[in-house]
């Protein structure tokens, strides 16, 4: 009956309804424009394809969070379509910049019964997941009489919010009945969802937000506009509100004096704010620059923009959007806004993930958990009005050194908080499996408390945080990793070399007790490699290459294929860059393809099992970004092995596997007409594929 009377509360509101996007889009046209599809009608028209994942994130900082949890779910899902959805112009936007056609996009209709009901018609999820606490009673009644699982991830609930569900408690005890997944950040939302009457599964899995996702354009676009502020003194406002950039322009005026060098950066939090604070910047006399002024060709290599003329204006504003962490990483100081104002104040992690040093002010209860932490950390200026804003800004803008110490801190707890999203994947796996959910890794270096509710279980491996540097180790290989671990120089001095590779890039053979290991230190390719060689743009851990590379080759030897078992690796920071080292058991008593052949050729049989090893690999949906001659070996025994999974990835089913059995044909002719003896000739090809293809038939077809 409570749904019955909510859905007629709606209906009533029909008119307001549509009057509220047609009052929006008098300053953003994109709030008419798609109007249908916010009842579900005209869905078809996008060719959906039904089945698979239904992602909703609200708006933009939710698309942001939950990108590397939507990356890790086709990895993990590779044949499952991910569909997101979102209720925002500018989270649509972020979804089509950020994930582009890899998925399936529309926005979620409003909660009326008819629109949800076409909505899950047309899709027909298998899942259904929603970041944070977007609760809809008709959309979570529709998916329990549809069986259809829901997973709330990411959640978080304050007093305040928990204060007003217990007022519409007829309300959120059904609702809450109908998910069959509740992750929430923390342990204060666990035990409130409880209090409000939440009985099913229900874990503390950490925050998402902590994983930062970095689009690669950003490096090009800090590259463009790092000379323009090379030399000014940079403070960064982000997601004012009204009320707030009034403050801060009177607060820059009494700052001016003192800092000749400095202009505040203005980021709005809606768009439709823009022109009205340019118009304020001009009321305060004072001079502005505008980012709409300027055109800038992304690219993924910094050195291909062209630098426009230095920023010489009081006040810099960011009129764009989806740019904001280009911002922070030329800030020097931050100040996150909606917080000066009663509005609850917003994300501070894309900041802190840089090391800034961030300011707020005190209506933070949005985030009120992370700034605790960090007022813990001594990691985070917590001001209680525009007066003591004013005493900060000055203290920090002028000793650099205080800076660098708050967003240090601030920084190292970013990165100690990380690992939420391979909870949450492993969690939402268990909905499709009903398997035993995996631990989640523990840093070694947290406390009792937060490891409590994943202590029962071994993790696939375990993580270390020491000096900026994060490591994952194998614990049955290594009781504990080191730094020298993966420094040629101490092996060379303990005299365990015992050889090394002869390819672009030195990797080192190491005698360690029994094993065998080959040492990888990862370098940059192509003309930006001449350049930063082996630095590599900020990525959060899990996302760097060493880290997806040990993922993925233990994903696949827990499927049996034959790869080389990863025991440790390194990801280590220096400001906006990493490094990153790979320690994997070499192969015994083997050599690559290209080897063999320049001694001997190959039988049929052998090059059957090679056609079979690749197609094993293709049918699990691996692929291989550089399938060569090299990276494929025969041991002793004539068995296959595949190696070398740098940027490689698990997909969809599809051409790229003609396309990567192409490119090994390249390789076998490469090598043929540069090398004086190699053994091979096209037979030899026709029998790999034969092996291929024989692996592809089912055992009854093979028979």
């Amino acid at each position: 009956m409570t749904v019955i009377f909510y859905s007629l509360m709606l209906y009533v509101a029909l008119p307001f309804v549509v009057l509220y996007f047609l009052w929006r889009s008098r300053k953003d046209s994109a709030y008419r424009q798609r109007l249908t599809e916010r009842f579900g009608f005209r869905l078809s028209a996008k060719s959906l394809k039904p089945g698979g994942i239904v992602v909703h994130a609200v708006s933009v900082g939710e698309v942001i969070a939950a990108t590397p949890l939507i990356q890790q779910l086709q990895q993990q899902y590779p044949d499952k379509a991910i569909t997101v959805t979102c209720t925002t112009p500018t989270g649509s936007a972020t979804i089509q910049s950020r994930l582009g056609t890899s998925v399936q996009h529309c926005y979620l209709p409003l909660d009326y019964p008819g629109a949800v009901r076409r909505f899950l018609t047309l899709l027909r999820p298998e899942l259904l997941v929603i970041m944070e606490t977007e609760l809809w009673p008709n959309l979570l009644h529709a998916c329990a009489k549809q069986a259809i699982p829901v997973a709330v991830v990411n959640a978080r609930l304050s007093a305040r919010s928990a204060k007003g569900y217990r007022r519409f408690a007829a309300m959120t005890k059904p609702l809450l009945r109908n998910i069959n997944l509740l992750l929430t950040q923390d342990r204060a939302s666990s035990q409130r969802f409880r209090a409000l009457g939440y009985a099913g599964t229900l874990q503390v899995s950490g925050n998402v937000k902590f994983e930062l996702d970095i689009p690669a354009t950003t490096a090009s676009m800090v590259a463009h506009f790092q000379p323009m502020v090379a030399k000014r003194l940079v403070w960064v406002a982000a997601s004012t509100h009204a009320g707030e950039d009034e403050q801060l322009l009177t607060l820059y005026r009494q700052l001016k004096p003192q800092f000749p060098s400095l202009v505040l950066f203005l980021v709005p939090r809606h768009p439709e704010r823009f022109d009205k604070v340019a118009e304020l910047v001009k009321e305060a006399g004072l001079s502005l620059w505008r980012r709409s002024s300027v055109t800038v060709e992304q690219s993924e290599s910094a050195e291909s923009t062209t630098t426009s003329a230095e920023i010489t204006a009081d006040i810099a504003l960011g009129d764009s959007m989806g740019e904001l962490l280009v911002w922070y990483q030329l800030a020097d100081l931050v100040f996150i806004g909606g917080s000066l104002i009663e509005r609850g104040g917003h994300n501070p992690l894309e900041a802190i993930c840089f090391a800034k040093a961030v300011q707020t002010g005190p209506h933070l209860f949005n985030f009120k958990e992370a700034y605790r932490q960090l007022q813990q950390q001594q990691a985070v200026s917590v001001v209680a009005d525009s007066h003591e804003l004013l005493d900060n800004s000055r203290r920090l803008l002028n000793n650099a050194d205080a800076r660098q110490a708050q967003g240090q801190r601030a920084q190292s707890f970013f990165l100690q908080q990380q690992g939420a999203t391979a909870h949450t994947v492993a969690a939402i796996d268990t909905l499709f499996s009903g398997a035993a959910m995996p631990a989640k890794p523990t840093p070694t270096n947290a406390s009792p408390e937060s490891t409590a509710h994943h202590a029962e279980e071994p993790a696939a491996y375990q993580v270390r945080e020491q000096n900026g540097a994060s490591y994952w180790f194998d614990p049955d290989f290594f009781t504990e990793v080191m730094p020298q671990h993966f420094q040629s120089q101490w092996w060379q001095q303990q005299q365990a070399v015992i050889g090394s590779s002869t390819g672009r890039n030195t990797a080192y053979f190491v005698q360690y007790g029994e094993h065998k290991l080959v040492l990888r230190h990862y370098y940059r390719g192509g003309l930006i490699g001449k350049v930063l060689h082996d630095q590599f743009w900020l990525q959060p851990v899990a996302q760097s290459r060493a880290m997806q590379e040990y993922q993925l080759l233990s994903w696949m030897r827990s499927q049996g294929l034959a790869v080389p078992r990863p025991v440790a690796a390194r990801y280590q920071r220096s400001g906006l860059i990493y490094r990153a080292d790979l320690l994997i058991e070499l192969i015994p008593e083997s050599k690559d393809l290209a080897a063999i052949l320049q001694q001997r050729a190959m039988n049929a049989s052998e090059w059957h099992a090679v056609g079979a090893a690749i197609a094993r690999m293709h049918q699990l949906g691996v692929y291989h970004s550089d399938l060569n001659c090299r990276n494929i070996m025969l041991d002793a025994s004539g068995k296959v092995w595949l190696i070398d999974f740098d940027k490689c990835e698990r997909r969809q089913p599809g051409e790229w596997t003609v396309q990567n059995l192409a490119r090994l044909l390249r390789s076998f002719n490469k090598e043929l007409g540069k090398l004086a003896v190699f053994h091979w000739q096209p037979a030899d090809w026709d029998a790999l594929k034969h092996g291929y293809q024989q692996q592809l038939l089912t055992p009854k077809e093979r028979t």
